[in-house]
């Protein structure tokens, strides 16, 4: 059976069960973006064509209809670059796959591949300052059945700056809360990567799970669920909506918290390729970021450059301009 014949909806079930899930190791929520763009796509080329999903054929998914696809995403979905750009990424592996399976459907493969990304500014990131973050721990509620779950998720965030579906499926048994707290995270690509937890979250952690049991999710809902990405959203913009910005679009959520335990780790002096590790970073590029917005680091690294003259009451003197200073460090290494 040739390609022009032959119907997408097996290939594309084995893009999906055996591809994506198996081999690649997706999680259910990269799965769903997936999911998401290529029933946009089938949609998209049942209508094109003017026919029934299930009367597609390979060959109806031509280079041609993937380049009007992408022009009906910006203009009639009203998607912005960002958003094409990232359905364009799902492309680009479902006809990777395709091509690895339908040699006929070689030269098609090829065009759509090139297919280029469009240039587009990234999101500016959105930050909570440290006076903020204080003001909100010193007035988040300490009664109530489910005050503690919220101060302990809020705090864990802003500790971790895990993702929110990393979040939701934390489990009692991936944290050790002994003398070295510590959470282990399933992230990205199924990745693990390990957290310090301060003695403070662990406490509240420890508090949280009394009695601890291996398999129970960290945190519930009052009927003892494990709490959704939608309800953990809900809990964040409860206790800390009142922090949105209207003058800089910010809008308080738990990827908000995330950027901010980045910027305030850059700012305490670590090291940007510890803090990719902290964040699960594929891309030492996305941890870069946090270096650009971060305006009290821009601020130090001005001070520790002043020309001479300044003031040396207001500069910081380099550890080798003092025999003392350069032992004592010499004698810590």
């Amino acid at each position: 059976m040739t390609a022009g014949t032959r119907p997408p909806g097996p290939l594309i079930h084995s893009f999906f069960a055996d591809h994506l899930i198996t081999v690649k190791g997706l999680r259910p929520a990269s799965v769903r973006s997936y999911r998401d763009t290529i029933r946009l796509l089938l949609c998209f080329a049942a209508s094109d064509k003017k026919t029934k999903i299930t009367r597609l054929s390979l060959e109806d998914l031509s280079f041609g209809r993937v380049l009007r696809f992408l022009r009906y995403l910006e203009d009639d979905r009203g998607n912005h670059a960002q958003t094409r750009n990232q359905r364009l990424a799902v492309l680009h592996t479902l006809f990777d796959y395709i091509a690895s399976r339908e040699p006929d459907m070689l030269g098609v493969c090829q065009q759509v591949a090139a297919i280029p990304a469009k240039r587009a500014a990234p999101a500016e990131t959105r930050f909570l300052e440290r006076d903020e973050v204080e003001a909100l721990f010193r007035h988040l509620p300490r009664t109530g059945r489910l005050a503690l779950r919220d101060r302990a998720l809020l705090l864990f965030l802003y500790n971790t700056g895990a993702r929110v579906q990393e979040t939701a499926d934390l489990r009692a048994g991936n944290l050790d809360l002994g003398d070295h707290p510590v959470a282990r995270l399933h992230g990205k690509g199924g990745k693990w990567r390990t957290c310090p937890l301060w003695r403070q979250t662990a406490t509240l952690l420890t508090e949280l799970l009394a009695p601890p049991a291996a398999d129970v999710p960290v945190f519930r809902s009052a009927t003892g669920q494990p709490l959704t990405r939608s309800g953990i959203c809900k809990i964040v913009r409860r206790q800390a909506g009142h922090l949105d910005d209207t003058r800089t679009s910010r809008r308080v959520s738990p990827h908000i918290f995330r950027h901010t335990a980045a910027v305030h780790l850059l700012e305490a002096g670590v090291e940007v390729n510890v803090i990719r590790g902290w964040l699960g970073h594929a891309d030492l590029t996305t941890t870069n970021r946090y270096a650009e917005i971060s305006t009290k680091a821009k601020i130090e690294a001005l001070r520790n450059t002043e020309p001479p003259g300044t003031s040396a009451a207001s500069r910081p003197h380099p550890i080798w301009k003092s025999d003392e200073t350069l032992l004592n460090w010499l004698s810590s290494l």
